[in-house]
């Protein structure tokens, strides 16, 4: 259970921080290596390269940064598999129809015919999508990753046609996801005006109260054991003050 502390809510645990570096660290390194193949034309792809100790060292990285990149998915699935079924942690990324409505109902805010954003849990609808689209392309970039790395074993058993459709799919799923974190996540952790200069939460495990009652209202309310009336009387006057 969160805890409060001087204004401050505990959300995440070292346990998921770690994971959080750990994840962003060998993306960086995958979408170093691999767009540096892509775009192997450009200038700055020929330095990459040549740092590295050429295309073939850049490879061998770039394969087991991969490795890396899939037994962290494999642990996270079945981290929260376990804590679900044994452990009976909520099962808060679960995409239900209240996502659906709070989109709505977000909708209706920023038009003005609410006075307040839609009343969110744990996560809300645009977290659970960024969450499960890294799932879903990560699991596409794994497959087709593998089909690349042997691609002799892989025409033995499938049709020769998987191989150049698993290149175009690896490398449009890469692009695909470079974009998405440099657009919406880098967006949401830096530049939003709730966070910025800097959403420290996935460093310190922590954020504001202020923070919560804008945009975790719900769990707000579990965590004070208050009925979550008292949270939105004041929700549409509650603005973020830190970058946290």
């Amino acid at each position: 259970m969160a805890t409060t502390s001087h204004s401050q809510i505990k959300r995440f645990g070292i346990g998921r921080i770690v994971e959080h570096q750990m994840n962003a660290l060998v993306f960086a390194m995958l979408v170093i290596t691999g767009l540096s193949q892509r775009f192997h034309e450009y200038r700055v792809s020929h330095w990459i390269i040549k740092t590295l100790g050429g295309v073939d060292t850049m490879r061998i990285i770039h394969r087991y940064s991969g490795l890396l990149f899939a037994t962290l998915i494999v642990v996270h699935i079945a981290a929260g598999i376990y804590g679900v079924v044994k452990k009976h942690w909520p099962a808060s990324m679960m995409i239900n129809m209240n996502d659906f409505r709070n989109a709505i109902e977000n909708l209706k805010y920023y038009f003005g015919i609410t006075n307040h954003p839609a009343l969110c849990d744990r996560y809300d609808y645009k977290q659970k999508f960024e969450y499960w689209g890294v799932i879903a392309g990560g699991f596409l970039m794994i497959a087709t990753g593998l089909i690349l790395w042997f691609p002799v074993e892989v025409a033995r058993l499938l049709p020769g046609e998987f191989i150049p459709a698993a290149k175009a799919a690896h490398s449009n799923e890469a692009l695909l996801a470079f974009l998405v974190i440099i657009i919406w996540h880098i967006y949401n952790s830096i530049f939003s005006p709730e966070v910025f200069p800097l959403d420290t939460a996935i460093f310190t495990g922590r954020i504001s109260r202020e923070r919560m009652v804008h945009e975790h209202p719900l769990e707000l309310a579990n965590i004070e054991n208050v009925p979550v009336e008292e949270i939105v009387k004041h929700h549409h006057a509650a603005r973020p003050s830190e970058g946290e």
